[in-house]
């Protein structure tokens, strides 16, 4: 009953064009994830609905905010990581450049780890093809 009326609420203040609220299944349907997970982001200060009657009304901010979270979580950023970076941006925007300082940070220690990651794994794959092709080798003089 709460959410059909939180429903009503948000399709009531939607312009022609623009959705300024969503409502919390229809985020869920947007983005692919379940209740639970929306819940759990809320539960850890990620995102804050408004609460109409009870049930989760959700904002431009709140969509945007959302988007990023599961864009950082697909890249492997922990919650932690996440909520400093959504924290930085501020009630305004203030925090912008901040926000943008912290990305470039956090990416380039990435990169640097991903490629040191990647030359340890092109040595392995060097060693690996020594190891097959001595194999190879061997078992070829044995048959």
């Amino acid at each position: 009953m709460a959410e059909s009326s939180a429903q009503a609420f948000v399709d009531s203040h939607r312009d022609e064009g623009t959705t300024e609220l969503f409502g919390i299944t229809e985020l869920c349907r947007e983005f692919g994830i379940t209740l639970r997970a929306l819940r759990f982001y809320e539960d850890k200060g990620l995102l804050s609905p408004r609460r109409i009657n009870g049930a989760r009304v959700y904002t431009r901010r709140d969509r945007a905010r959302l988007a990023l979270i599961l864009r950082a979580k697909a890249i492997g950023s922990p919650l932690s990581e996440i909520k400093r970076y959504l924290d930085l941006y501020g009630v305004q925007g203030e925090g912008r450049a901040q926000q943008l300082s912290y990305v470039i940070e956090r990416t380039d220690q990435e990169i640097v780890d991903l490629e040191k990651k990647r030359a340890q794994i092109d040595e392995t794959l060097a060693e690996l093809r020594v190891i097959n092709t001595y194999s190879r080798n061997q078992l070829q003089e044995r048959q």
